[in-house]
């Protein structure tokens, strides 16, 4: 409608898009005068058609076949062109004569939609409307003078009342590639973005063509497979069908709806397979008319001829295949011709191969090796086909032969190139061999004993560092060409062979004339004649070079593995004499006033794992009592040598009546300057029998632990860094109370560290366990050692002492 606006004076004035609204229009007007008149020249073409059916058939002249149309159309009610469909549809028995009678006999006894959104029509308007729809689609399709003219009117015709919202016709190229011929309803740029899909990209169109069969599909999203229009119309359904005629596809037909398809009755399948198959005849007679080709009964096409002199230039056995079509469907191909260097699987000479068809010549083509069903797909899609070591036994019953060859299938217009290269076992094989003796640096003789004719491989001259020329060496003197050193072995090889007539081997030492020395190993056997004497020896020399330098390697590791085993084996040894001789596992009770003093040491079950952890208990002078637990970093000689060191200076600092807190000091001193920068964690305790007190500190070590009256309890975390990791640190100490029967447990962390658990867990189960106290203060350090839980493989030192 022309925007207007009406001003006070009642003067209509019109707005500025009054001049593109009337260009609008008249476009429009003009399209639908266009669409009238081409429906208009369609309905002529089938009328006239339908006349000239009833001139034939009543022997009359045009006027009166008009007059008598015209007089036939008033008595059934319906319309002249109708009618006209109907006589061109008896008269043709075609494939579109039979989709509208599938048509009718589906829609019988129900409703069916006129286009859509319609109201129901009666079966014989929906057949009378499908009917006129589908000719006048095939009319519009005869006429057009290019296949985009086909697209138009298929989809103005016959899919529209389909609702489809677009149409594209694919043409198949022979290298598997698809070109878009003609669309309707698409943009021009979306047709000049899919003009053409190289091979190898799987589209909806490529799917339908590479499975020769029709793709139904609900919602193009859910494939995933792109397609043209696949912006505009996402989730539209889709339809493709090949487009082919005479077992060979020309094209696909691909149908695009705006809305997910639900699934088509098989009267609407069948119409959109009849318009694929009138694409098919169109695009076979554009490429006809464009140097094509056309398929029809089995005759010599031109490109055959060409085809055979391409097959005789070649130096593999090829046949030439031309199609063998019979009521419009491809039923065979005729083996229309074979090159001389053809060689028949089951051994037949070339002219009763020729001329025959493919399935009469090889009945099992079709069959397990599907030979047959390669070279029609070949011929329908043009994709060539490619195979090696195929088996081809099977193409001729009863043939003992087993022959494997490498196929190759090509389409070159509409003739076939079948190439196949039987494969010769014994060629084969003897080329694996050549290989193996190459990788394995093998080279094979044969000396006849009688004639000393000797024969040498190609690889043996090559071992040798001999030129062919210079001939081969015979067996008498090869202990010339070896090492002195080796005659004893290649005399005991020769006289074994020769002499007693055996198989024998010997390893020797080459000298090449190039001044190179290779290891090699012969091995020979004799031939013998009817009277038992040897007349050929065969055998074969192997360059055993590189396994015997890697035995000489694998002896002086094995060697020096030995000696570090044997080194380590004595430093276990020593390490573990020194622990032992300094920290027993147990030691003699020591005496103090009212005081029991039992301690534990378990070494590391792994000798390799040998470590620092030292622990003393010691009477001072003064009658006070040291009391100390440590663990030097590392294993090995290195760690039990620094233990030694920090436990006897510990115990020299001790005398001097210092506390606990600045024993630890100097002792970090030690361990930092005077011990090779060391580090280690202590916990260093002094206690007064008189006052049973106790005065402690700790240098990154764990806290001792108090167990009072079925509690158990560990002591404060004090501040204190491990020893050894800054030149100048101060301890603090902290003094306990200590009752009778109170017991305190000093220990280091290889008693409850895991590796699967946290310290807190691990100090958590400690305090569980030594709760339960028995008897005896030895008893409860020998029950800790049995239960505890630690997997790390490290030695463990206990103090244990309890007030009396």
């Amino acid at each position: 409608m022309t925007d207007v606006d009406v001003p006070a004076d009642g003067q209509t004035a019109l707005t500025a898009n009054y001049p593109v609204g009337k260009l609008a229009a008249t476009v429009e007007r003009l399209r639908s005068e266009v669409r009238a008149a081409q429906a208009e020249a369609d309905g002529r073409a089938l009328m006239e058609l339908a006349k000239g059916i009833l001139v034939e058939r009543l022997g009359c002249g045009p006027a009166q076949a008009a007059r008598q149309l015209a007089e036939l159309a008033d008595q059934a009610k319906v319309t002249p062109l109708e009618l006209a469909v109907d006589v061109i549809n008896q008269s043709a028995r075609d494939r579109l004569s039979d989709v509208t009678g599938a048509f009718l006999a589906g829609a019988k006894g129900n409703e069916i939609r006129s286009g859509h959104g319609g109201k129901p029509a009666r079966p014989e308007e929906a057949e009378r409307s499908a009917a006129v729809r589908l000719r006048e689609a095939e009319s519009g399709a005869l006429a057009a003078p290019d296949t985009q003219a086909v697209a138009d009117s298929l989809f103005h015709h016959a899919l529209t009342p389909l609702g489809a919202v677009a149409v594209a016709i694919w043409t198949a190229g022979s290298d598997g590639s698809l070109t878009l011929a003609g669309s309707a309803g698409f943009s021009p740029a979306e047709a000049a973005r899919w003009h053409y899909v190289p091979p190898g990209v799987t589209t909806v169109a490529r799917t339908s063509l590479t499975e020769r069969a029709g793709q139904w599909i609900g919602s193009l999203s859910q494939t995933g497979l792109p397609s043209i229009g696949q912006h505009h119309f996402p989730d539209g359904g889709r339809a493709a069908l090949p487009a082919g005629t005479g077992g060979r596809v020309h094209g696909v037909l691909e149908v695009v709806w705006a809305t997910p398809l639900e699934p088509q009755p098989p009267q609407v399948i069948r119409q959109v397979e009849a318009l694929a198959e009138l694409c098919a005849h169109t695009l076979e007679t554009y490429a006809f008319v464009h140097g094509g080709d056309t398929v029809s009964e089995p005759r010599v096409l031109p490109d055959a001829a060409e085809l055979v002199d391409l097959a005789d230039g070649l130096h593999d056995p090829a046949l030439v295949l031309v199609p063998y079509v019979d009521g419009g469907h491809l039923v065979d191909f005729h083996i229309h011709h074979v090159n001389s260097h053809f060689l028949d699987p089951a051994g037949r000479p070339r002219g009763l191969v020729n001329g025959a068809l493919l399935l009469e010549a090889y009945p099992m083509a079709a069959g397990e090796s599907e030979l047959f069903q390669r070279v029609e797909r070949v011929y329908a899609t043009g994709e060539p086909f490619r195979a090696q070591r195929m088996n081809l036994t099977a193409l001729v019953d009863q043939v003992p032969l087993a022959a494997v060859a490498d196929i190759s299938i090509s389409r070159h217009g509409s003739s076939v190139l079948l190439i196949w290269r039987i494969e010769d076992e014994t060629a084969r094989l003897a080329s694996l061999l050549q290989h193996a003796q190459r990788l394995g640096r093998i080279g094979g003789f044969e000396e006849n004993l009688l004639t000393g004719e000797i024969t040498w491989n190609g690889q043996l001259f090559s071992l040798y560092g001999r030129s062919p020329s210079s001939g081969p060496v015979p067996l008498e003197e090869l202990a010339l060409h070896a090492h002195p050193d080796d005659a004893v072995a290649i005399g005991r090889f020769l006289r074994t062979l020769l002499h007693h007539r055996r198989a024998a081997s010997a390893a020797f030492r080459l000298q090449r004339p190039d001044d190179v020395t290779r290891h090699i190993r012969v091995v020979a056997e004799p031939v013998l004649d009817a009277d038992g004497r040897p007349f050929v020896v065969r055998g074969a020399y192997q360059d055993i070079s590189a396994q015997h330098w890697t035995e000489v390697a694998l002896a002086a590791t094995r060697d020096q593995l030995a000696h570090s085993e044997q080194q380590a084996t004595e430093r276990n040894r020593l390490t573990l004499q020194l622990q032992h001789a300094i920290m027993p596992p147990t030691q003699a009770p020591l005496q103090a006033p009212r005081l029991d003093v039992a301690v534990r040491y378990r070494p590391a079950e792994t000798e390799q794992l040998v470590g620092g952890d030292w622990y003393d208990a010691v009477v001072l002078p003064s009658g006070l009592v040291l009391l100390c637990v440590g663990d030097v970093a590392g294993h090995g000689i290195e760690a039990a040598t620094s233990m030694v060191v920090l436990r006897n200076a510990l115990r020299g600092l001790a005398v001097t009546g210092a506390g606990p807190g600045q024993l630890l000091t100097w002792l970090n001193s030690v361990a930092h300057h005077l011990s090779g920068s060391i580090t280690a964690t202590a916990v260093c305790g002094i206690y007064d029998p008189g006052s049973r007190t106790l005065r402690w500190a700790r240098a990154g070590h764990l806290p001792p632990v108090l167990v009072r009256d079925a509690e158990a309890v560990s002591l404060p975390l004090l501040k204190g860094l491990l020893l050894g990791a800054v030149p100048d640190m101060t301890y603090a100490e902290d003094e306990v109370q200590l009752a009778a029967d109170d017991t305190l447990l000093m220990y280091t962390d290889g008693l409850i560290e895991r590796r699967d658990r946290t310290m807190e867990e691990s100090m958590t189960q400690l305090l569980t366990t030594v709760r339960t106290a028995p008897c005896s203060l030895d008893q409860q350090l020998d029950r800790l050692l049995t239960y505890s839980r630690s997997d790390t493989d490290d030695d463990t030192c206990i103090i244990g002492i309890r007030v009396s």
